[in-house]
């Protein structure tokens, strides 16, 4: 590699890891009535990123794969805190934060793609506490084993029941593994959702699925379509992939929670343990549930104090209804977690799904 194009990558990948941090923050501690303040402790990462991103011009063509995904990160990185910006100035709501922190995992995506080449990008994609485990770090320094990465099946942006996953490169065929399915919240998607819990997985060795919801969000009333079509993705999974069927999870954000109670309370589920967040639950759903499959089923539930869409007390009353029906009922509430996905659990529910 040129000298002046390693000079160009360490100039700009510093400022795009912090530019990413700080969105990832911001999606972590998001709560409307304090979005100023998390803006602020976010700071202005992003403008040391828009004075660097030139230097991305006029590589040689040999290295125009580096370019372009640096590009394309950057450029997603920027566009998402230009939409925080908006609405911080008073040009937006809401919904435009959302909209903004879409970008977040198409940056993430991009710049996944370098991972081989680039060891910071590389480390980036790892949980802190296993920044220096010498053995996990060799695993991902080795090339990539056949059939691993992150594939597509029919979940391109705006596309409807298809799903996401991820296999982590050192994986082989000789042992099962445990799977996790996450499913995304409300109007979300999976290929997006899927960077909630890719470090994880490539950090402790998961495969993951995220799927995308048959409709505009998961079939929590009426008839459902949803849980055939997870059904479907396990079986596709698992033809292909040794997958571990006592270390099955079933996990969701909001909406993506709730289904996880509604398909995975049902007494044919295939998944041997539930892990929901910043869900709701009726109690008629625990009353309505399979008796024989609750009894010692695994729940993990995290929940926020600070929740605005699903009062904590929601979580509290669906604890004592699961754990008196005989549901084995993990529960952790979290007290600075409005409605948002919290990654650290993440690598604790891992560690409680391994206990099977």
């Amino acid at each position: 590699m040129s000298e002046a194009v390693v000079d160009n990558i360490v100039a700009v990948l510093p400022p795009l890891l912090q530019t990413l941090e700080a969105l990832t923050f911001v999606a972590r501690n998001l709560n409307p009535a304090e979005f100023g303040r998390v803006m602020e402790i976010a700071g202005e990462p992003d403008a040391a990123l828009q004075a660097v991103r030139p230097r991305l011009a006029d590589w040689p063509e040999k290295f125009a794969q580096i370019r372009a995904a640096l590009e394309a990160a950057c450029d997603a990185a920027l566009s998402g805190y230009a939409g925080l910006r908006a609405v911080e100035s008073g040009q937006g709501d809401l919904v435009s934060v959302f909209r903004a922190l879409r970008y977040l995992p198409r940056a993430q995506e991009a710049l996944y793609a370098l991972v081989a080449q680039l060891p910071p990008v590389s480390q980036f994609f790892v949980v802190p506490e296993l920044c220096e485990d010498a053995d996990l770090l060799a695993r991902l320094d080795a090339p990539a084993n056949a059939n691993t990465g992150i594939f597509h099946e029919q979940n391109e942006p705006g596309s409807r029941g298809g799903f996401s996953l991820y296999v982590p490169e050192y994986y082989t065929p000789d042992r099962a593994w445990p799977l996790v399915m996450a499913l995304h919240g409300g109007s979300g998607n999976g290929r997006g959702f899927l960077w909630s819990w890719l470090r994880d997985a490539r950090s402790f060795g998961a495969i993951l699925v995220a799927p995308t919801a048959t409709g505009n969000t998961w079939a929590l009333m009426g008839n459902d379509t949803d849980t055939p079509n997870l059904n479907r993705i396990l079986d596709y999974v698992g033809s292909r992939w040794t997958v571990d069927g006592k270390r099955l999870l079933l996990s969701g954000m909001s909406d993506g929670g709730t289904f996880s109670y509604v398909s995975g309370l049902d007494g044919a589920s295939r998944f041997t343990h539930l892990a929901p967040v910043a869900a709701t639950f009726h109690p008629l759903m625990a009353e309505m549930a399979d008796a024989g499959r609750l009894r010692g089923l695994p729940v993990f539930i995290t929940h926020g104090q600070l929740d605005w869409m699903f009062p904590v007390q929601t979580a509290r009353q669906t604890r004592q209804l699961l754990s008196a029906a005989g549901a084995n009922v993990t529960y952790r509430e979290l007290d600075d977690l409005s409605h948002t996905y919290p990654r650290e659990i993440n690598a604790e529910i891992l560690r409680w799904l391994n206990q099977a």
